[in-house]
């Protein structure tokens, strides 16, 4: 997926100047076997589990923190119900033993959730997101975070959409669906941003802290 980020009239900065603290938090959302299920329909960004599972990678690498969210759907015959096929994590987004895992039955992984305490306890206050579906959960989750006041962060390769029929009858093709969600989101909800972006921010974050501590264990 191209795309290109304008920052005319916001205060946000934009991926290319992407920077990340120390405590900058993965979050990834319903990554699941259900999101293959054919009813969901043509998606966008084929090479987003790919990305997904870098992003996951540096952040293990770095010893950043990461959640996993996971929809526990409660609506009958949902490919994302506990105990269905759909229901266990993808592949490329398997938490490792000891990661946390946040089961949520509605769109926003805050409402109902541990969510916010958690990030509490590591004492976050940026999120990175990525995952499923752009429009959906993804786009509730980020909304959220921003009038929570987190400084929140899409990775718009590292998440995809599905086509969507309008109220007039009218099919929007995914890659338009995904764009609309993540303008809507830009500049005022989170920024949004590219994966190789994400990638050299996570990297700078800890090289700054080492430096730090190399600093401070120096005496200087």
């Amino acid at each position: 997926m191209s795309f290109s980020i304008s920052t005319t009239g916001s205060s946000r900065r934009a991926g290319r100047d992407m920077r990340l603290p120390a405590d900058a938090t993965l979050i990834v959302i319903d990554v699941q076997e259900a999101i293959d299920d054919p009813r969901w329909g043509p998606r966008n960004n084929p090479g987003a589990e790919a990305n997904i599972a870098a992003l996951i990678a540096a952040w293990r690498k770095e010893e950043l923190p990461i959640i996993h969210v996971r929809h526990d759907s409660v609506e009958p015959g949902s490919p994302y119900a506990p105990g269905s096929p759909g229901h266990p994590f993808k592949a490329c987004a398997m938490p490792l033993e000891g990661e946390p895992i946040v089961g949520k039955i509605t769109n926003s992984a805050f409402v109902g959730t541990a969510l916010e305490g958690m990030l509490d306890e590591l004492g976050a206050t940026t999120l990175v997101m990525c995952g499923v579906l752009t429009s959906n959960s993804l786009e509730a989750t980020a909304r959220h975070a921003g009038n929570l006041g987190y400084q929140a962060f899409v990775v718009a390769d590292a998440s995809w959409a599905v086509d969507k029929v309008d109220l007039r009858g009218r099919r929007w093709p995914a890659e338009d669906v995904h764009a609309l969600s993540l303008a809507h989101l830009h500049g005022e909800y989170a920024t949004v941003v590219a994966t190789s972006a994400t990638l050299a921010a996570a990297a700078a974050a800890k090289a700054r802290q080492r430096l730090k501590a190399g600093r401070a264990s120096g005496g200087r």
